[in-house]
């Protein structure tokens, strides 16, 4: 990155707030440049990836783990906050990822409840189990 791509006087609308190519350690380099990337990768695919690595971990959660520890890694109240959070996050991101997106994270987040109720030894009431004040009851 040279000094001009900082200065806020260039024809170049982005704005830095890094200190000069010069003066900034390696690491700081490649904090700027995973925030160039960053900024290059499409909305949709960051909502989407925030979605699955919330799945991947309330699969954990849920003793889904692939493994002889799955048992062992099993945490049904930590799963259930990943699930609530996860429900919250695909119902508001629905809306502004369309229903190609939207379709599959409903579909995995439908498959961790059930997942979840499945590993439960106490039941939840109908529409009271991990994210359904945000999806409704799963059956």
């Amino acid at each position: 990155m040279s000094s001009s791509d900082n200065n806020p006087q260039t024809d170049d609308h982005r704005h830095s707030f890094a200190p000069d190519a010069g003066s900034a350690s390696s690491q700081e380099q490649e904090v700027l440049g995973q925030m160039r990337d960053i900024a290059e990768v499409p909305a949709v695919e960051v909502i989407t990836t925030a979605a699955v690595h919330l799945m991947s971990a309330a699969a954990v959660k849920c003793g889904l783990a692939a493994g002889d520890d799955a048992e062992e890694l099993k945490d049904l109240d930590e799963a259930r906050k990943l699930i609530t959070a996860l429900a919250g996050f695909v119902t508001a991101a629905a809306p502004e990822i369309g229903s190609q997106h939207a379709g599959p994270l409903r579909d995995g987040l439908r498959s961790l409840q059930l997942a979840f109720r499945e590993a439960s030894v106490i039941q939840d009431e109908p529409g009271k189990g991990p994210g359904e004040k945000f999806t409704g009851p799963v059956n």
